[in-house]
């Protein structure tokens, strides 16, 4: 997968490493001084490149045309809404996802804008402040399919009723599917036989009312 990443300070780093450890193609694209020599220190220079994510030149020199993933997470939502236009409608990058900084803001990044996904991090936030109260061990990545569904993280405590059970033997809801486990510095895509282990952190998909099953299922 190619992605491109508007945007050099610490969410930019930290998202380029955990796709760059997922085997992902990665270009980070920074034009502040300061923001941009950290980045050197932080990433090899064959994935970083100096100049601006409004600038076609500069996108087409990242070689935006084969981008998968067009991801604009600067602190200025000016900038990301440009930039995730010119991705879309300029180069075409099927999917786009663009930070929004100031939630007054969140109505301009719409599809009609050229964003497939908005992350609004105060709503993000508010999310895992309520789900928190009864969903202690869960939280909420991302919503999909118009809120109907989201990609949720769990960490497996040690007496939880999944913790040294398969995969199979547990009662999941059709609803719901698990994605992926991170074991320490593993992580895997499960299957039916997989064990669930105590420490485990876990990705999966589910609608609300799964949600409230895998709660009950992997917390203690």
């Amino acid at each position: 997968m190619n992605v491109i990443i508007v945007g050099g300070g610490y969410t930019g780093v930290y998202l380029a490493k955990l796709l760059l450890d997922n085997h992902c193609s990665v270009k980070v694209i920074e034009n502040r001084n300061k923001v941009f020599q950290k980045l050197q220190q932080d990433l090899p220079e064959e994935y970083i490149v100096k100049g601006s994510g409004t600038d076609p030149s500069v996108l087409e020199s990242v070689g935006i045309a084969a981008a998968d993933v067009f991801v604009s997470i600067t602190d200025k939502d000016e900038i990301n809404l440009v930039a995730s236009t010119i991705a879309k409608f300029e180069f075409g990058v099927p999917r786009v996802i663009a930070r929004i900084n100031n939630p007054k803001n969140s109505w301009l990044f719409t599809s009609s804008m050229g964003v497939d996904i908005g992350v609004n991090q105060a709503d993000l936030m508010a999310h895992l402040i309520i789900e928190g109260i009864d969903m202690k061990n869960m939280m909420t990545l991302l919503k999909i399919n118009r809120g109907k569904a989201s990609i949720i993280q769990f960490h497996v405590g040690s007496q939880s009723k999944a913790a040294g059970k398969r995969i199979r033997e547990l009662d999941i809801p059709n609803t719901a599917i698990i994605i992926s486990i991170f074991r320490g510095k593993e992580n895997f895509i499960p299957r039916g036989d997989t064990v669930i282990n105590d420490g485990d952190d876990v990705l999966a998909l589910a609608d609300e009312k799964a949600q409230t099953v895998i709660n009950e299922l992997f917390n203690f």
